[in-house]
């Protein structure tokens, strides 16, 4: 009998601990591609260690649980192309649209800084 109690009780919990997740589970809008470019690149700033990917996937789980994606998305599109020369990428960096995402998308960096670095 103690076998199928440990058999049924390990699923219990384990369902537990994933509604209680937290962060985590709110990254589940955003494609596996946005999650996995977003933590190369913090992992490439902040060294390639696993302590490193261990806070750069903490830090866009809670950008994640911040910003929806579309508004996430938005926001990496107007900071690539103000990078861009020429007058229309003025647009891309001046614009009202463009400040209010970037200003949403600093806030949501500084929080996850504040709780994974």
């Amino acid at each position: 009998m103690k076998k199928r109690t440990r058999f049924f009780t390990f699923p219990l919990c384990l369902a537990s601990m994933l509604t209680c997740a937290g962060p985590s589970i709110a990254a589940g809008d955003y494609p596996t591609t946005a999650l996995a470019d977003y933590v190369l690149g913090c992992m490439k700033s902040n060294g390639q260690t696993r302590q490193a990917l261990e806070r750069c996937s903490c830090s866009i789980d809670v950008i994640a649980s911040i910003i929806p994606y579309e508004r996430y998305e938005a926001a990496e599109t107007f900071k690539q192309m103000a990078q861009t020369t020429g007058e229309a990428s003025g647009l891309f960096r001046e614009s009202a649209p463009a400040k209010t995402a970037g200003s949403e998308l600093k806030r949501a960096q500084a929080e996850a800084d504040i709780r994974c670095f």
